[in-house]
């Protein structure tokens, strides 16, 4: 069994994990905070959003652009620790906006396209921001898009459809458009939340399986870590990128009840997939 360790308790609901400038971040989505630690837990800042879900990502500056969801904007934090407005992103939809990732100047940026928990809809959409703010769709009929990557060599952009159990994937044309969609791997029975690019394929948090899996271009499961709670993002990072970061809680208490059950765990991948 993976060594596991949690490195942080207390949170409301975590998301959007992410390993930048040596250190973990997460949003902390009922208090409306984002987080920075070092890999064994230590606080290194916190800073107030104002509204969620709130996920985020930055520019190869450094600049840090934040999804304030359900106000439909993107913000980016200034030098001097304010909000500033980036892109509207409500003129394309009115349902929350969800998840970013920012390749070169721009960022891409989902939204599920319903009112949820209402009923699922098959009406998600991705919407490219570019550098001077104008914001355009680039992606519809998305069943429930979650997490988001951009590959390294920046010419593919997968997105995690937690409804239809698939990570999708669009190749990404000179000016920013997306086209040729795609299945990059089918994982039927799993609702896919956030992901990130892991050793040889991508890695995906599953919530109702209580699990994250590594998961190869096709298919092929390469690695799958068990949980004692319902996963909702990972991060790879720490040393050597020998670390998972994941983010769980239990649901659905967790956004129904604002049950403060979320934690962070880091579990080392120094040993070889199963």
């Amino acid at each position: 069994m993976e060594n596991q360790q949690v490195i942080a308790a207390g949170i409301g609901m975590g998301e959007s994990a992410r390993w930048h400038g040596g250190r973990f971040w997460f949003a902390d989505w009922n208090a409306r905070l984002i987080h920075a630690i070092d890999p064994d837990g230590t606080e290194h800042q916190s800073f107030a959003v104002p509204s969620f879900p709130i996920t985020f990502d930055w520019l190869p500056d450094g600049e840090l652009l934040v999804v304030s969801g359900a106000a439909g904007e993107l913000l980016t934090l200034t030098p001097a620790g304010t909000f500033a407005r980036r892109a509207t992103l409500s003129e394309l939809s009115e349902t929350p906006w969800n998840e970013i990732a920012t390749r070169g100047e721009q960022a891409y940026v989902n939204c599920i396209g319903y009112a949820y928990p209402g009923p699922a809809q098959v009406s998600g959409l991705i919407a490219l921001v570019k550098a001077d703010g104008g914001a355009t769709v680039v992606a519809e009929h998305l069943a429930f898009p979650n997490g988001m990557v951009v590959t390294d060599d920046g010419g593919t952009l997968v997105v995690a459809e937690s409804n239809a159990g698939c990570l999708t994937a669009f190749d990404i044309l000179a000016d920013g458009s997306l086209a040729n969609r795609h299945a990059w791997a089918a994982v039927p029975g799993s609702a896919p939340d956030g992901i990130c690019l892991g050793d040889g394929g991508i890695w995906y948090a599953d919530v109702p399986r209580k699990c994250c899996v590594l998961v190869a271009r096709g298919g092929e499961v390469l690695h799958t870590i068990e949980l004692e709670q319902g996963c909702f993002s990972c991060a790879v990072g720490g040393e050597d990128a020998n670390t998972l970061l994941v983010l769980v809680a239990d649901w659905p208490g967790a956004l129904q009840t604002g049950a403060v059950t979320g934690r962070a765990v880091a579990v080392r991948l120094d040993r070889a997939p199963q």
